[in-house]
């Protein structure tokens, strides 16, 4: 089977070309990885590397720059990869998801284990990822496969020839915020979305390129809301979401960590409920913010 990285980046050409070094130890190299960013000022290529490497440009936004690849790979590749450009994956990581693929006619999208995420935290730097990698290879093994409603997007790999005309939605702008879920529970339709608990990799959470606190906070009450009513997210997953997301950001803006803007989040929650009670649901109003 081929198969294809796609790397969305912004303003983290750095991050990139370590990431590309990393991918060089994988034990099953990827046919080709594709770089998806808004110009080439976000992008610093390496001089030579193990597999193909080129770059596609195109508008700014996860969705549109997630799509902007998809057309160069889907009729090229058997399975799609997503990586985010702060995700360290396993060294065997491609390796098992070619095979997981290859023995699994069902399976549509296959996720992996996010065994450190620093998006909950502070952030993690390669150092600790390393790390936590190292201790789960030489931790006990207890594979399972686990059905979910969507992929986490940070690391998500597509059988290509399910997607058809299926698109990321790209109201979803900038960062996306659940454009994941939203692009993999459709395929559901067309076979199982799986995290396989021995495909591991860790999330560094890299703070830069991320957009304003108040912008998300919006995101997170309005994306839920307009997934529900496009009909791609059940309710009993994007509803609890919603809820947890502007119950953390009320409880903690009190004393906010310093590392997420809560206040900023909390002004956004309140301006989307003030929207969605007009009735208003509009993911890209953002861009007015």
């Amino acid at each position: 089977m081929r198969l294809a990285v796609i790397i969305p980046t912004l303003g983290r050409s750095a991050q990139v070309r370590r990431l590309l070094a990393h991918l060089e130890g994988q034990s099953r190299l990827p046919d080709a990885v594709i770089l998806s960013a808004p110009d080439a000022a976000h992008v610093d290529q390496p001089a030579a590397t193990a597999f193909p490497v080129s770059a596609v440009f195109g508008r700014k936004g996860l969705c549109a720059q997630r799509n902007t690849a998809l057309a160069q790979a889907l009729d090229r590749f058997d399975i799609v990869t997503f990586f985010d450009d702060d995700f360290v994956p396993s060294d065997d990581y491609l390796e098992r998801v070619e095979r997981a693929f290859a023995l699994n006619d069902d399976f549509a999208v296959v996720m992996g284990h996010v065994v450190k995420d620093g998006a909950c935290n502070a952030g993690l730097d390669w150092a600790e990822a390393l790390e936590a990698l190292e201790a789960c290879a030489t931790g006990p093994q207890t594979p399972r496969v686990v059905d979910h409603v969507g992929a986490y997007g940070c690391n998500m790999s597509i059988r290509s020839r399910l997607v058809g005309d299926l698109r990321f939605d790209e109201r979803l702008v900038l960062y996306g915020w659940q454009e994941d879920i939203d692009f993999t529970s459709q395929l559901r339709a067309r076979g199982r979305v799986v995290c396989l608990t021995d495909l591991r990799g860790v999330h560094l959470g890299v703070k830069s390129g991320r957009v304003s606190g108040r912008r998300f906070g919006y995101s997170q009450v309005v994306n839920p809301l307009y997934l529900i009513r496009k009909g791609s997210v059940p309710a009993s997953f994007a509803l609890p979401l919603l809820g947890r997301n502007l119950a953390a950001n009320v409880v903690r803006s009190l004393r906010p960590e310093p590392f997420v803007d809560r206040r900023g989040r909390l002004s956004g929650n309140l301006l989307a409920l003030a929207h969605v009670l007009t009735g208003r649901i509009e993911p890209e109003y953002i861009l007015k913010i």
